[in-house]
């Protein structure tokens, strides 16, 4: 399946009639309670906010939908923080929506050993999925937040989670391709190029199961027939990538940050390896964005711990 934009995914949303039960770390920005409001109103969350519930009850626009919210009552940010993450693990909560907190604190709460969602050998990574109006289809990246230079290692991780988000948003064979500068293998200078060729292989040999890896490839061979058939490359993802794994956190922010100022692009972003998806904004997200973002959470099932 092919997916359009945002507006697509809600659709099949409301046609899966999910209803997710949203954690809501410290609230209290307007941002946040307006993106959390507009998911209640669209029929597929109800909420849960922890901390701050006295400012939180004098917003009279979102408590008009009062029967879908609930209160937990928490002294700090960080408490709110920690009692978020165990409600997921006590299964009461399906997301955890960053409010008004600093992210750190946040991922304090979310990675501690003992009491954290992270599960034993699993990999705490960003991606992006966005909406270029040049472009077909949804778009996802890894990774422009979290891991500066992925190990061979992490980067398998960052793909099996990618190929697991796009097959749970119901693209069925997604295609993913390995991101360079150039089409060209070139382990002396470019290390991670001798890295995507491995990958390549495994998902040929079916290691990562029904899907279609392939690079190096740059952004515009991956995302466009014309300039792949122009460089006179052959490929299997064919100029349609469903998704891209960027070789590092500077190629991917850089990106991010080019398609939303100047293509128009908008996004949704997610912390994933979690056994609950972590909706992670910053302050300067929209609020559709943040809106986004939790569409997108509502379609992760819960992963075991």
């Amino acid at each position: 399946m092919e997916l359009k934009d945002f507006g697509h995914l809600q659709r099949l949303l409301k046609e899966k009639g999910l209803v997710k039960r949203l954690a809501v770390v410290n609230g209290t920005d307007n941002s946040t309670r307006r993106a959390v409001e507009r998911a209640i109103e669209a029929g597929f969350a109800v909420a849960i906010f922890i901390g701050s519930a006295d400012e939180i009850r004098q917003d009279e626009s979102l408590m008009r939908h009062a029967d879908k919210i609930t209160f937990v009552e928490a002294a700090t940010p960080d408490e709110a923080a920690a009692k978020a993450v165990a409600l997921v693990r006590e299964g009461g909560a399906d997301v955890v929506v960053k409010g008004l907190i600093n992210t750190d604190n946040l991922l304090k709460a979310v990675l501690n050993k003992q009491t954290g969602i992270l599960p034993q050998g699993e990999l705490l990574t960003h991606i992006t999925v966005s909406y270029i109006p040049s472009y077909h289809k949804l778009l996802m990246f890894t990774d422009v937040a979290v891991i500066p230079k992925p190990t061979a290692e992490q980067r398998e991780k960052q793909l099996m989670y990618v190929l697991r988000l796009a097959r749970e948003l119901g693209i069925e064979r997604p295609r993913v391709s390995l991101i360079h500068c150039s089409e060209k293998v070139d382990e002396r200078h470019f290390p991670v190029t001798g890295e995507y060729v491995s990958l390549r292989d495994e998902a040929r040999a079916g290691k990562f199961g029904e899907c279609i890896v392939d690079g190096p490839l740059d952004v515009k061979t991956s995302c466009n027939r014309h300039a792949l058939e122009t460089k006179g490359i052959k490929s299997p993802i064919e100029g349609e990538a469903d998704a891209l794994i960027f070789p590092d956190i500077e190629a991917g922010n850089v990106f991010y940050k080019a398609i939303t100022l100047f293509a128009g692009g908008t996004t949704a972003g997610l912390l994933c390896g979690c056994t609950a998806p972590v909706v992670l904004p910053s302050r300067g997200d929209s609020v559709e964005s943040k809106y986004n973002s939790l569409v997108v959470a509502s379609f992760c099932g819960k992963q075991e711990i």
